[in-house]
């Protein structure tokens, strides 16, 4: 692992990388797509730059076939080693095989397993490790200790960063013009490398950086003049579930990078959902990230060209019903209804009556007699509903209240 205590990366390394990235079968030009949807919401003319469509579904093989090539070109690399949540490991996998060099990834037992089978398919060899991204870390630096194996970093090395710099130059090649680029942060990595890229080609583009807040490390690190990390993490968007920076991703983020913002869950949740229903793009939380600070109010873009980028495309199908179901319930298409009625037969026909008089599918119901606010002989009937939106959601509940039932929107 290269990471010499004051180890950078310049513009002259993610050239070098540039041309080392010559396969288009490992690595390719993503698309740049306008979204006058975003560009309503914003005030700005948006661009999305689609890198969730890579071969890999994500970013991570460009920093990975940069560093196993030259592990290769410079005498001989039989294997490597690696730690991911996922799409580090899909990247690894990816490249060394390409190159004829074995590969064992140490993945988290709670990775997606979707991320885990398509590692396999890429040709590693794959560890299930420990419950998070830190304890597969620290197995894999183990197996390094004991073997010969060169080990891959996800961002704490000059030629990852290099690698994933050359997006950069993609980006500014893509729209010469643009004014603002949005990049999600995870260890650093990404950020670091295309804001390199974009200091050199066009020092007059803001970059702006986001993370989740429940793995937000960046803003207390820039705080406290150095690299912080956190005990645990707590976000759906598990590509940037890092829990901290390195030393050369800080001094390449305090440098290059223009402002960091964090986003809640919530924001991220309705990115994605919003990028499926507008732009039909199926992004995962990581990559909906930078869609996700264009929604919130810490983020002003008006008047400005705008590339937000979706990084990564690997939604686990579990991930994406936590998120649907999230989205849609705060949206109100997903309602939850607790109805007080008197415990007696005919009762939850005639509720269930006004509600289907609106034309709203009820998916489930329950009854609750446990309350202790409840009289004898009552009950709560607990809905949950399917409707068009709030405006459906209102008028279910006036039709209820209407006929002399009180009702409560709930939220289990």
């Amino acid at each position: 692992m290269n990471t010499e205590p004051h180890a950078t990366v310049a513009f002259e390394d993610i050239e070098a990388a540039r041309e080392r990235l010559d396969d288009e079968s490992v690595v390719k030009h993503t698309p740049v797509e306008r979204s006058t949807s975003l560009d309503g919401m914003t005030g700005g003319e948006v661009y999305l730059k689609m890198e969730h469509l890579q071969w890999t579904g994500s970013f991570k093989t460009r920093g990975a076939y940069n560093k196993i090539r030259q592990c290769v070109e410079d005498g001989g690399c039989e294997s490597v080693v690696a730690a991911s949540a996922g799409n580090h490991a899909q990247g690894v996998a990816l490249a060394a095989t390409t190159l004829g060099v074995e590969s064992t990834i140490v993945m988290p037992k709670a990775a997606p397993q979707a991320k885990v089978d398509a590692t396999r398919g890429y040709g590693a060899t794959v560890e299930l490790v420990g419950q998070d991204f830190r304890e597969a870390m620290a197995h894999a630096q183990s197996l390094v200790e004991e073997g010969d194996a060169e080990f891959v970093h996800a961002y704490d090395d000059p030629d990852i960063v290099a690698g994933q710099g050359t997006l950069g130059v993609e980006m500014y090649e893509d729209c010469p013009d643009v004014e603002t680029v949005v990049v999600p942060i995870g260890g650093g990595g990404l950020v670091s490398g295309i804001a390199t890229a974009f200091a050199h080609l066009s020092p007059e583009t803001r970059i702006v950086g986001v993370q989740a807040d429940g793995a937000a490390t960046v803003p207390d690190s820039l705080d406290k003049g150095g690299p912080q990390t956190l005990d645990s993490v707590n976000t759906i968007a598990d590509g940037i579930a890092t829990g901290g920076i390195s030393q050369l991703t800080y001094g390449l983020i305090e440098e290059h990078v223009d402002e960091v913002v964090t986003v809640t869950d919530g924001d991220i949740a309705r990115a994605v959902l919003l990028l499926m229903e507008r732009a039909k793009q199926v992004v995962e939380g990581a990559g909906a990230a930078s869609v996700a600070a264009l929604l919130s109010d810490q983020l002003d873009v008006t008047g400005e060209t705008v590339m937000p980028l979706l990084c990564g495309g690997n939604l686990d199908m579990t991930m994406l019903q936590t998120v649907l179901v999230h989205a849609l319930t705060e949206r109100e298409q997903i309602l939850r209804l607790r109805v007080r009625i008197d415990d007696r037969p005919g009762k939850m026909e005639e509720v269930s009556g006004i509600i289907g008089s609106h034309n709203a599918n009820i998916q489930t119901i329950r009854h609750d007699r446990s309350a202790p606010e409840l009289d004898v002989g009552e009950a709560y009937l607990v809905f949950q509903i399917e409707t068009s939106g709030a405006g459906h959601a209102r008028n279910i509940i006036r039709s209820i209240r209407s006929q002399n039932y009180e009702v409560r929107h709930v939220n289990a």
